[in-house]
Protein backbone atom coordinates (compact mmCIF):
# COMPACT_ATOMS: atom_id res chain seq x y z
CA UNK A 1 0.00 0.00 0.00
CA UNK A 2 1.43 3.39 -0.81
CA UNK A 3 1.14 6.34 1.87
CA UNK A 4 1.20 9.94 1.74
CA UNK A 5 3.51 11.64 4.11
CA UNK A 6 2.04 15.12 5.10
CA UNK A 7 4.11 17.42 7.02
CA UNK A 8 2.48 19.97 9.91
CA UNK A 9 4.54 22.85 10.35
CA UNK A 10 2.92 24.68 13.96
CA UNK A 11 3.19 28.63 15.01
CA UNK A 12 3.96 28.52 17.74
CA UNK A 13 4.10 25.07 18.59
CA UNK A 14 2.75 23.29 21.34
CA UNK A 15 2.25 19.96 22.42
CA UNK A 16 -1.64 20.41 22.60
CA UNK A 17 -1.55 22.06 18.90
CA UNK A 18 0.14 18.74 17.84
CA UNK A 19 -2.28 16.06 19.57
CA UNK A 20 -4.85 17.78 18.44
CA UNK A 21 -4.34 17.75 14.77
CA UNK A 22 -3.50 13.76 15.39
CA UNK A 23 -7.12 13.78 16.63
CA UNK A 24 -8.67 15.77 13.74
CA UNK A 25 -6.53 14.53 10.71
CA UNK A 26 -7.17 10.74 11.61
CA UNK A 27 -11.31 11.63 11.17
CA UNK A 28 -10.16 11.95 7.29
CA UNK A 29 -7.67 8.93 7.54
CA UNK A 30 -4.78 9.57 8.72
CA UNK A 31 -3.39 6.31 10.41
CA UNK A 32 -0.33 7.14 12.32
CA UNK A 33 2.15 10.46 13.06
CA UNK A 34 5.60 11.09 14.08
CA UNK A 35 6.33 14.09 16.14
CA UNK A 36 8.55 16.25 14.97
CA UNK A 37 10.60 19.87 16.67
CA UNK A 38 8.22 22.32 14.70
CA UNK A 39 4.64 20.06 14.20
CA UNK A 40 3.67 16.67 13.27
CA UNK A 41 4.10 14.33 10.36
CA UNK A 42 1.25 12.48 9.53
CA UNK A 43 0.45 9.69 7.52
CA UNK A 44 -2.20 8.44 4.99
CA UNK A 45 -2.74 5.64 2.42
CA UNK A 46 -2.57 7.71 -0.98
CA UNK A 47 -5.86 6.56 -2.32
CA UNK A 48 -7.34 7.96 0.53
CA UNK A 49 -5.56 11.83 0.49
CA UNK A 50 -8.43 14.23 -0.17
CA UNK A 51 -6.49 17.19 0.48
CA UNK A 52 -9.79 19.64 0.00
CA UNK A 53 -11.04 17.20 3.22
CA UNK A 54 -7.59 17.96 4.61
CA UNK A 55 -7.83 21.75 4.23
CA UNK A 56 -11.41 22.11 5.44
CA UNK A 57 -10.36 20.34 8.92
CA UNK A 58 -7.29 22.87 9.52
CA UNK A 59 -9.41 25.56 8.76
CA UNK A 60 -11.60 24.82 12.07
CA UNK A 61 -8.98 24.47 13.69
CA UNK A 62 -10.15 25.18 17.47
CA UNK A 63 -6.70 27.11 18.42
CA UNK A 64 -7.17 30.56 16.90
CA UNK A 65 -4.14 32.12 18.22
CA UNK A 66 -2.01 28.83 16.25
CA UNK A 67 -1.61 29.07 12.50
CA UNK A 68 -1.04 25.18 11.04
CA UNK A 69 0.48 24.80 7.64
CA UNK A 70 1.51 21.51 5.35
CA UNK A 71 3.00 20.06 2.47
CA UNK A 72 2.49 16.16 0.99
CA UNK A 73 4.63 14.02 -0.99
CA UNK A 74 3.67 10.62 -1.83
CA UNK A 75 6.43 8.14 0.54
CA UNK A 76 8.70 5.95 -1.90
CA UNK A 77 8.91 2.00 -1.38
CA UNK A 78 12.55 1.72 0.61
CA UNK A 79 14.46 -0.59 2.66
CA UNK A 80 13.25 0.50 6.17
CA UNK A 81 15.99 -1.87 7.61
CA UNK A 82 18.37 0.95 6.38
CA UNK A 83 15.94 3.79 6.95
CA UNK A 84 15.74 2.93 10.73
CA UNK A 85 19.18 1.75 10.97
CA UNK A 86 20.75 5.35 9.39
CA UNK A 87 18.29 7.70 11.92
CA UNK A 88 19.58 5.23 14.86
CA UNK A 89 16.06 2.89 15.88
CA UNK A 90 16.58 1.91 19.53
CA UNK A 91 15.80 -0.95 20.88
CA UNK A 92 12.73 -0.60 23.50
CA UNK A 93 11.79 -2.40 26.63
CA UNK A 94 8.40 -2.75 28.05
CA UNK A 95 7.70 -2.53 31.83
CA UNK A 96 10.92 -3.88 32.43
CA UNK A 97 9.98 -7.78 31.18
CA UNK A 98 9.84 -7.42 26.96
CA UNK A 99 12.67 -5.83 24.71
CA UNK A 100 12.04 -5.15 20.98
CA UNK A 101 14.93 -4.76 19.03
CA UNK A 102 15.74 -5.20 15.06
CA UNK A 103 17.96 -7.79 13.30
CA UNK A 104 20.78 -5.45 12.85
CA UNK A 105 21.19 -4.97 16.42
CA UNK A 106 24.10 -6.68 18.47
CA UNK A 107 24.26 -4.83 21.87
CA UNK A 108 20.57 -4.39 23.00
CA UNK A 109 18.88 -4.88 27.21
CA UNK A 110 17.84 -8.74 27.68
CA UNK A 111 14.26 -9.15 28.96
CA UNK A 112 12.02 -12.27 29.96
CA UNK A 113 10.38 -11.42 26.19
CA UNK A 114 12.51 -11.15 23.74
CA UNK A 115 11.17 -9.79 20.05
CA UNK A 116 13.42 -9.39 16.82
CA UNK A 117 11.90 -7.41 14.28
CA UNK A 118 12.83 -6.62 10.38
CA UNK A 119 11.57 -3.52 10.58
CA UNK A 120 10.66 -3.25 6.29
CA UNK A 121 7.90 -0.88 6.49
CA UNK A 122 7.58 2.75 7.99
CA UNK A 123 4.96 1.58 11.10
CA UNK A 124 4.73 -0.93 14.28
CA UNK A 125 8.25 -1.36 15.47
CA UNK A 126 6.93 -1.13 19.07
CA UNK A 127 8.18 2.76 19.63
CA UNK A 128 5.00 4.29 19.37
CA UNK A 129 2.72 4.62 22.73
CA UNK A 130 -0.30 2.61 21.34
CA UNK A 131 1.74 -0.60 20.88
CA UNK A 132 3.63 -0.21 24.31
CA UNK A 133 0.61 0.30 25.79
CA UNK A 134 -1.03 -2.90 24.47
CA UNK A 135 2.33 -4.65 24.84
CA UNK A 136 2.12 -3.50 28.92
CA UNK A 137 -1.49 -5.10 28.48
CA UNK A 138 -0.72 -8.18 27.14
CA UNK A 139 2.83 -8.50 29.66
CA UNK A 140 -0.42 -8.26 33.20
CA UNK A 141 -3.38 -10.58 31.34
CA UNK A 142 -3.07 -14.64 31.67
CA UNK A 143 -3.45 -15.61 28.17
CA UNK A 144 -2.25 -19.32 28.63
CA UNK A 145 -4.46 -21.66 26.38
CA UNK A 146 -6.33 -18.31 24.83
CA UNK A 147 -7.17 -17.84 21.20
CA UNK A 148 -6.13 -14.23 20.53
CA UNK A 149 -6.82 -11.74 17.64
CA UNK A 150 -4.41 -8.98 16.76
CA UNK A 151 -6.52 -6.47 14.53
CA UNK A 152 -4.23 -4.37 12.50
CA UNK A 153 -1.47 -6.01 13.36
CA UNK A 154 1.39 -3.92 12.14
CA UNK A 155 4.71 -5.68 12.32
CA UNK A 156 3.24 -8.26 14.31
CA UNK A 157 4.89 -7.70 18.05
CA UNK A 158 1.45 -8.03 19.67
CA UNK A 159 0.55 -11.41 18.13
CA UNK A 160 4.05 -12.52 18.85
CA UNK A 161 4.23 -11.28 22.86
CA UNK A 162 0.69 -13.09 23.26
CA UNK A 163 2.21 -16.39 21.77
CA UNK A 164 5.50 -15.91 23.72
CA UNK A 165 2.82 -15.44 26.87
CA UNK A 166 1.28 -19.00 26.58
CA UNK A 167 -1.99 -18.40 23.83
CA UNK A 168 -3.00 -20.88 22.41
CA UNK A 169 -3.38 -19.47 18.84
CA UNK A 170 -3.18 -16.16 17.19
CA UNK A 171 -4.46 -14.32 14.00
CA UNK A 172 -3.12 -11.77 12.76
CA UNK A 173 -5.00 -9.01 10.67
CA UNK A 174 -3.73 -5.74 8.68
CA UNK A 175 -5.33 -4.38 5.99
CA UNK A 176 -1.96 -3.67 4.21
CA UNK A 177 -0.24 -6.48 2.15
CA UNK A 178 3.35 -4.77 3.21
CA UNK A 179 2.14 -5.47 7.14
CA UNK A 180 1.12 -9.30 6.48
CA UNK A 181 4.09 -10.04 4.86
CA UNK A 182 6.35 -8.40 7.43
CA UNK A 183 4.63 -9.76 9.91
CA UNK A 184 5.14 -13.25 8.43
CA UNK A 185 8.90 -12.24 8.15
CA UNK A 186 9.00 -11.43 11.59
CA UNK A 187 7.44 -14.46 13.40
CA UNK A 188 9.61 -16.22 11.63
CA UNK A 189 12.94 -14.70 13.40
CA UNK A 190 11.44 -15.59 16.51
CA UNK A 191 13.22 -18.62 18.98
CA UNK A 192 11.22 -19.42 21.94
CA UNK A 193 12.59 -22.63 23.46
CA UNK A 194 9.86 -22.42 25.67
CA UNK A 195 7.55 -23.33 23.24
CA UNK A 196 6.54 -26.77 21.77
CA UNK A 197 6.26 -25.14 18.56
CA UNK A 198 7.33 -22.85 16.96
CA UNK A 199 5.58 -19.10 16.37
CA UNK A 200 4.70 -20.25 12.73
CA UNK A 201 2.57 -22.94 13.84
CA UNK A 202 0.77 -20.26 16.01
CA UNK A 203 -0.22 -17.66 14.51
CA UNK A 204 -1.59 -17.13 11.35
CA UNK A 205 -1.58 -14.02 9.09
CA UNK A 206 -4.22 -12.90 7.11
CA UNK A 207 -4.44 -9.29 4.71
CA UNK A 208 -7.65 -7.76 5.21
CA UNK A 209 -10.23 -6.13 7.10
CA UNK A 210 -13.29 -7.09 10.03
CA UNK A 211 -15.26 -8.48 7.22
CA UNK A 212 -12.55 -11.85 7.41
CA UNK A 213 -13.67 -12.09 10.98
CA UNK A 214 -17.36 -13.70 9.65
CA UNK A 215 -15.01 -16.95 8.93
CA UNK A 216 -12.48 -17.11 12.30
CA UNK A 217 -12.86 -17.10 15.97
CA UNK A 218 -14.23 -16.93 18.13
CA UNK A 219 -12.06 -15.35 20.77
CA UNK A 220 -11.10 -15.13 24.16
CA UNK A 221 -8.67 -12.22 23.81
CA UNK A 222 -9.04 -9.28 20.76
CA UNK A 223 -6.23 -7.04 20.30
CA UNK A 224 -7.05 -3.62 17.96
CA UNK A 225 -4.46 -0.76 18.08
CA UNK A 226 -6.09 0.59 15.04
CA UNK A 227 -7.63 4.36 15.00
CA UNK A 228 -11.27 5.64 17.08
CA UNK A 229 -13.46 6.14 13.66
CA UNK A 230 -12.50 2.43 12.89
CA UNK A 231 -12.70 1.01 16.22
CA UNK A 232 -15.79 2.35 16.34
CA UNK A 233 -17.51 1.14 13.68
CA UNK A 234 -15.84 -2.31 13.65
CA UNK A 235 -16.21 -2.98 17.47
CA UNK A 236 -19.51 -4.69 16.90
CA UNK A 237 -18.14 -7.02 14.59
CA UNK A 238 -15.67 -8.03 17.37
CA UNK A 239 -17.93 -8.74 20.01
CA UNK A 240 -19.70 -10.56 17.70
CA UNK A 241 -16.49 -12.97 17.69
CA UNK A 242 -15.68 -12.53 20.75
CA UNK A 243 -16.36 -15.27 23.71
CA UNK A 244 -18.23 -14.61 26.52
CA UNK A 245 -16.02 -12.84 29.38
CA UNK A 246 -13.47 -12.69 26.47
CA UNK A 247 -11.27 -9.45 26.69
CA UNK A 248 -10.87 -6.77 24.13
CA UNK A 249 -8.00 -4.69 24.35
CA UNK A 250 -8.19 -1.62 22.00
CA UNK A 251 -5.82 1.33 21.41
CA UNK A 252 -4.93 3.78 18.70
CA UNK A 253 -7.21 7.34 20.46
CA UNK A 254 -6.78 9.84 22.20
CA UNK A 255 -7.67 10.49 26.07
CA UNK A 256 -10.29 12.56 24.79
CA UNK A 257 -11.79 9.82 22.79
CA UNK A 258 -12.59 7.37 25.60
CA UNK A 259 -15.72 8.59 27.01
CA UNK A 260 -17.41 7.78 23.63
CA UNK A 261 -16.07 4.91 22.97
CA UNK A 262 -16.58 3.72 26.30
CA UNK A 263 -20.37 4.70 24.98
CA UNK A 264 -20.06 2.81 22.11
CA UNK A 265 -18.53 -0.78 23.98
CA UNK A 266 -21.69 -0.30 26.86
CA UNK A 267 -24.12 -0.19 24.21
CA UNK A 268 -22.86 -3.95 22.83
CA UNK A 269 -22.35 -5.45 26.29
CA UNK A 270 -19.03 -4.58 26.91
CA UNK A 271 -17.99 -4.08 30.77
CA UNK A 272 -14.93 -1.16 30.79
CA UNK A 273 -11.98 -2.45 32.93
CA UNK A 274 -9.13 -0.11 32.77
CA UNK A 275 -7.17 2.04 30.63
CA UNK A 276 -3.57 3.24 30.25
CA UNK A 277 -2.27 6.60 28.81
CA UNK A 278 0.82 7.84 27.50
CA UNK A 279 0.96 11.42 26.52
CA UNK A 280 -2.32 11.34 25.79
CA UNK A 281 -2.53 8.30 23.68
CA UNK A 282 -4.56 5.48 25.26
CA UNK A 283 -5.37 1.76 25.57
CA UNK A 284 -8.73 0.51 27.23
CA UNK A 285 -9.85 -2.99 28.27
CA UNK A 286 -13.42 -4.26 28.28
CA UNK A 287 -14.87 -7.35 29.01
CA UNK A 288 -17.89 -9.05 27.57
CA UNK A 289 -20.30 -10.41 29.79
CA UNK A 290 -21.34 -13.68 30.28
CA UNK A 291 -24.38 -14.00 28.86
CA UNK A 292 -22.94 -11.80 25.68
CA UNK A 293 -23.39 -13.44 22.25
CA UNK A 294 -21.21 -15.06 20.20
CA UNK A 295 -21.29 -16.30 16.87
Amino acid sequence: MKYTEVTFVIAPYSETASDLIAALTADVGFDSFVPTPDGVQGYIPSEQYDEPALRQVLEAFPMPETTVSFTASPMEDKDWNEEWERNFFQPIVVDGRAVVHSTFHTDYPKAEYDIVINPQMAFGTGHHQTTRLMMSYILDVDLVGKDVLDMGCGTGILAILACMRGARHADAIDIDQWCADNTRDNIALQHVDSLTCGLVDLIDVLCGDASLLSELGPYDVILANINRNILLADMPTYVARLRPEGHLFISGFYLSDLPLLREKAATLGLRYLSHRSDSSWTSAEFVLSKYGESR
